[in-house]
Parts: C-alpha cells; structure tokens; sequence
C-alpha cells in the first residue's frame, strides 16, 4: 500500500468536497436545524405532551366556576385548548388532534374520549385520578435518585449519528458510482492506484469531513442547549470516529460495482432507513419484540449510539464500551476487504 497515492487520492476528494459550496454548508444546516427544532420542542422542562379541549354546553354566566378539578388544570404535561362548541371538539377528537374532550361546565364531568388513541387513555386516567380525594394517602411517591437525562441530551447523539449515516453512505457509496459511470474510475484504472488504496482514501476523506461537521455542529448546538457530557471527551469522539468509519466501509461495498445511480439509491434507502428507525436513533426499542432488538445489533450505527450515550449520558469509560468499540472496528475491516476485493474500476 503506497501512502502517497492515497494522500493524493484523500486531498482531491476533500478538495472536490469544499469547493461544493452548497452541499458543503447542507452538511451544517440540515443536523443543526433538526437539533434546534427538537431542542425548541422537546428541551424545555414543561414540555405539554397531553392534549385536553374544553367546552361549554351551557351557556357561560359570569361568575360561573369551571367544573375541571384543579388538580387536573394543572397537570404538568397537559396542554388545554378552548373549543366554541361539543362538535368543533368532538371533530378535532375523531382526528387524534387531542386526547381527551372535557365539559367544562358539567357537575357530572362528562368527558370523551378516543378508544383508538394511546395517549387518550392514558389522559384519561389522569383525569379519573384527579376526582380523587385525598390521592397522597393513597401511594408514596419517591423522585429517583441521580441526575435526569433530559430528551434533548439522550437525542442528540441519536441526530449526530443519523447525519454521519447519510454522510457515510450517500457520500462514499453514490459518489464513487457516479464516478464510474461518468468514466473517472476508468482514467483511475490506467495509474499504479489500487482498489484498495483508493477505497481506503475515499474512505479517511469522507471520515474527515465527518469528523470536521460533527465538531462544528457540536459547538454550535452546545451553545444553545449546554448538553451534559458526563464521560470523556476523548472517548466520545473516539466512538464517533469508529462508527464513522464503520459506516463509511458499508458505503464502499456498495460502491464496489455498479454503474447505476438510480439502483444504488434505492439501495442506499433500502440500508439507511431501516437502521435509522431500528438503531434508536429517535426512539427507545425498550418493551419491542426480542427479535427487534436482536435484528438491530447487525446495524454499526446501533453500536455507535449505545456507546455514544453511554458516555455521554451515564459516564462510562473505555472500558466499558469495549464491546461496542470492537464490532465496530470489525465491521469496518471486514466491509473495507469486501470492497476491495469485489471493486471493479469499470463496472
């Protein structure tokens, strides 16, 4: 393997990169703009995920006190909204727009509901268990002990490595076919260059950028939001850094044939979208089948989120994800000798 061939490969790629202008300002805006818009969303400690309408069907005396107990109006995570009549609200119900209709004014607490709606029910209890006196005897409440991960610290890793996917994939693997399909590759062909000395530049340049945009997003968004890193630095970016290549090397075997862009986009959103929802990128796969959680394991980026926020969110070392750490360094040795022996410089 000749070094510098691939130095020369790894400039004129980063080269080619930077003096796309708009791409390369895309790769700052799209992950900063999804972080900002959650973290408006979902940052703030009183964040209303429960939404209850109210009417009347009683026309309102002055004067006149809402039947809605007080325990219930105030209710943490509940959002009220005020509707002009029974079949405005009924209407906004039978579309999950809310969770819960309430009668404002009735002694009876008359109230509807949606049997389809999860969070329905789930507002409803709440409610039923407001019209309880005297609730405190009835259970003891503890607050668990530690610090509180807040959403937008568990998330944030999840968008970062999101954003490494696309990068990794659609960066290396559309790329270099586009590259033998408008000849490049051939020209390649006729140099001392190796398949996998050019794989592997392919792939240190892409982790580069990676690596440059995670960084920059990071500073920006930290100065916004002061997300808690209560592990090392150090180790963050190194798990990063793995799972960025990790990805990037299931980009160059997709890369290795083809001259179709067109199939290999289908591809690239045949692999990306399933490990995107399967890796927890923005959800939990806590209380998913068995088999669910199994399957994602075969996906590098859900080893790159654990370990991202083992260390970002519980402190861990190194050491403890180890584990992670090396199936990521496998996958990539193992997809990076794929490639290479299945590249072909024409087709």
């Amino acid at each position: 393997m000749n070094f510098k061939r691939m130095w020369a490969m790894f400039t004129a790629r980063n080269h080619e990169f930077f003096r796309d202008r708009a791409a390369f300002g895309w790769n700052f805006a799209f992950p900063f703009l999804i972080i900002v818009g959650f973290g408006l969303i979902f940052g703030g400690k009183e964040h209303q995920q429960f939404k209850v309408g109210l009417f009347t069907n009683t026309p309102q005396i002055q004067g006149t006190k809402s039947t809605v107990p007080l325990a219930f109006q105030q209710g943490k995570y509940l959002q009220f909204i005020d509707f002009s009549s029974q079949a405005e609200g009924e209407e906004k119900l039978q579309h999950l727009k809310i969770d819960l209709l309430l009668d404002s004014h009735s002694p009876e607490h008359h109230y509807w509901i949606n049997d389809s709606s999860p969070n329905g029910y789930i507002t409803e209890q709440i409610f039923l268990a407001s019209l309880i006196k005297d609730r405190d005897k009835l259970a003891r409440k503890q607050i668990v002990k530690g610090v509180q991960i807040r959403y937008i610290d568990w998330l944030f890793p999840g968008i970062l490595g999101m954003n490494m996917m696309f990068s990794a994939l659609w960066g290396v693997g559309y790329v270099v076919v586009r590259y033998r399909k408008n000849g490049a590759l051939k020209r390649l062909k006729a140099t001392p260059l190796t398949p996998l000395e050019y794989l592997s530049a392919q792939m240190l340049s892409r982790i580069f950028l990676i690596m440059f945009t995670i960084f920059v997003v990071w500073i920006g968004s930290n100065l916004i939001f002061h997300f808690q890193v209560h592990g090392s630095y150090g180790a963050l970016a190194l798990i990063f850094f793995l799972g960025g290549l990790s990805l990037c090397s299931m980009g160059l075997v997709l890369a290795a044939r083809g001259t179709s862009e067109e199939f290999t986009s289908g591809i690239l959103n045949f692999i990306s979208w399933p490990m995107m929802f399967l890796s927890e990128v923005w959800f939990s796969l806590e209380g998913s089948p068995a088999w669910i959680q199994g399957f994602s394991k075969i996906f590098p980026l859900t080893h790159l989120l654990t370990g991202a926020r083992k260390i970002m969110n519980d402190g861990a070392t190194l050491a403890d994800v180890q584990g992670e750490c090396l199936v990521l360094i496998a996958t990539t040795l193992i997809c990076l000798v794929i490639a290479a022996r299945l590249f072909s410089w024409n087709e």
